[in-house]
């Protein structure tokens, strides 16, 4: 659905980076009917009741068309003052910085965003792991969160990245997974959850972190 907001609307942000289809699907099938719209207009982002930034691509390329498009403080604000919900990219944007491109990131949470060490990528045994981090890994949950609601500590969700978070305070890490090293994979900060994963591509789990979302009264 594309639209204007209405009443306890979940806004899927539209910045022309990301899976928004599959994304938006995913929440409509566990928003007990409230309405879901994809949507690039601000106005829009400011009247629904949460927000959902996904993305996919490359950082520089995220943050340049936020801008272009006149988004960018539309999810400034979103991020202020309702449930929010980040996904892949839309986790990494709420960072300060990425290695990826040497771009600033919003600055709404504290840490940088960096690419996995081409030195630590192999296993205890010296095999060897590809970068991109792709497939399905398990998520450690390092502190109770709503979100976290009926799934399973080490439930395995789907992953692409090559770039991770790497939060000033632990405060905020809500899981972490191992690719190499330990990164923080789930980030949560007052009315803010964020994942490095696609729940959208993560079958029951990624399912019941969205439901979890819909349902989540921070």
């Amino acid at each position: 659905m594309r639209g204007g907001g209405a009443a306890g609307t979940i806004a899927v942000v539209d910045y022309g980076m990301g899976n928004l289809r599959s994304v938006a699907k995913a929440l409509e099938h566990v928003a007990g009917g409230k309405p879901v719209v994809v949507t690039a207009d601000p106005a829009v982002l400011a009247a629904a009741e949460r927000v959902v930034v996904p993305g996919q691509g490359a950082m520089p390329d995220c943050m340049r068309e936020l801008a272009e498009r006149g988004l960018r403080q539309a999810v400034i604000d979103a991020a202020a003052n309702k449930p929010f919900l980040g996904i892949c990219i839309g986790q990494q944007m709420l960072f300060d910085h990425s290695e990826e491109g040497d771009v600033p990131g919003l600055g709404i949470l504290r840490g940088q965003v960096r690419r996995f060490p081409a030195e630590k990528m192999h296993l205890p045994d010296g095999q060897k792991l590809k970068v991109p981090h792709m497939g399905w890994n398990e998520v450690r949950q390092t502190r109770p969160h709503a979100l976290w609601n009926g799934i399973a500590d080490g439930s395995r969700f789907y992953f692409v990245h090559s770039y991770y978070v790497a939060p000033d305070d632990a405060g905020c890490i809500a899981g972490t997974t191992d690719y190499g090293i330990p990164f923080t994979s789930a980030c949560a900060r007052d009315n803010i959850f964020a994942v490095q994963c696609h729940p959208e591509k993560s079958a029951q789990a990624g399912l019941a972190l969205l439901a979890n979302f819909i349902n989540w009264k921070p």
